[in-house]
């Protein structure tokens, strides 16, 4: 009798966790990151920045899942030399990248659990500017548990600089912590 009492509490013991566990709804992880710049007008007054982001993905039960990320990056870097515009003559504000806060929407697909693709595009803040930008990303896991994860994106942002028609390019590499 003691023995069947001690086999079912160890069994209903090793068992309550895994009733217990609810998968919540959206999955959320803060990011720092280091950004790269590839391609742009004033590449030398802003070759490379860092910062901090927040994305937030819904758990469902399709491959894709929506999300949502924003991202806020400063450039610290200046090498101190005017750049004239593409016709030569003087800009009338200085375009240099001094920050830029993206706010970005798309989608993440995991082709198997520890890795992942996502796309996503919306609004960048340069300076007093809201431009169109997107962001193809590939990132992995570290774990099986998902607590820890790096990715590796580019970001483009589209027509930065309306004389020349530049966009800003920049890779990014990322590496995240899950907070829920």
């Amino acid at each position: 009798m003691l023995r069947k009492i001690i086999l079912l509490s160890l069994f209903s013991l090793a068992l309550s966790p895994a009733f217990s566990q609810v998968q919540r709804k959206v999955s959320l992880y803060l990011f720092s990151q280091y950004n790269k710049t590839l391609s742009d007008q004033t590449k030398g007054n802003n070759p490379w920045g860092f910062g901090l982001g927040l994305q937030a993905t819904a758990n469902t039960k399709t491959k894709l899942k929506p999300m949502l990320e924003v991202t806020g990056d400063w450039y610290q870097e200046d090498d101190k030399v005017l750049r004239l515009n593409p016709d030569g003559s003087f800009p009338v504000k200085d375009n240099t990248v001094n920050e830029m806060i993206n706010v970005f929407a798309g989608a993440t697909c995991s082709p198997i659990p520890e890795v992942y693709t996502m796309i996503s595009a919306g609004p960048s803040f340069i300076g007093d500017k809201v431009l169109l930008g997107i962001k193809p990303t590939v990132g992995f896991y570290f774990s099986k548990s998902q607590r820890i994860t790096a990715k590796l994106a580019y970001i483009n942002i589209f027509n930065r600089d309306k004389l020349s028609g530049k966009d800003f390019g920049t890779l990014s590499f990322g590496v995240g912590i899950k907070l829920l």
